[in-house]
């Protein structure tokens, strides 16, 4: 299926020089948001999914269906100050400054094998972050999965070897 071609292309969003890649339209296709969800499920059906971790926000869209079909329990990943138990916190830099994603303590026990969830790969920096959270607690990354991977920023570099599967790439 061609995914791109359900793909908004936005310049200058969210500011001038950024062409952002709008994935609303595609989610908005019942045809290809089922076929995004049935390939990451055949890719990763048989990897033991124990967790599946969606990055905010859009991550926890592809990442509770996914944790549904896996019979996996799903784990948010959020911005400070939106998880109300103990939290375990990871500051981290982006191209245009720093912030900061927090999992709650308890998500994730030592052993669990945990897929990682979000829409878009672009430097690395949310997805690296994430993955230490989940080291952090003992988990063991089974996979790290994008819906858009943007290869020219060479994110994968952050990732340290994580088996990664990225459903649409732009150059």
């Amino acid at each position: 299926m061609n995914y791109k071609a359900h793909i908004r292309e936005v310049p200058d969003f969210p500011k001038p020089g950024i062409l952002f890649y709008d994935i609303t339209p595609l989610l908005n296709n019942p045809v290809c948001f089922r076929s995004i969800i049935d390939e990451c499920i055949r890719h990763y059906q048989d990897a033991g999914i124990t967790r599946v971790v969606g990055i905010e926000s859009r991550g926890f869209i592809l990442g509770s269906p996914l944790a549904y079909h896996l019979n996996a329990g799903f784990v948010p990943v959020r911005k400070p100050g939106k998880l109300p138990a103990d939290v375990f916190e990871v500051n981290y830099n982006l191209e245009y400054g720093s912030t900061t994603l927090a999992i709650h303590r308890d998500a994730i026990q030592k052993g669990e094998r945990v897929l990682v969830v979000d829409d878009l790969l672009a430097t690395g920096g949310t997805a690296g972050a994430t993955v230490h959270l989940i080291q952090q607690l003992g988990g063991d990354i089974a996979g790290v999965v994008f819906l858009v991977e943007l290869l020219k920023l060479d994110g994968r570099n952050k990732l340290n070897g994580c088996d990664i599967h990225s459903l649409i790439t732009y150059e």
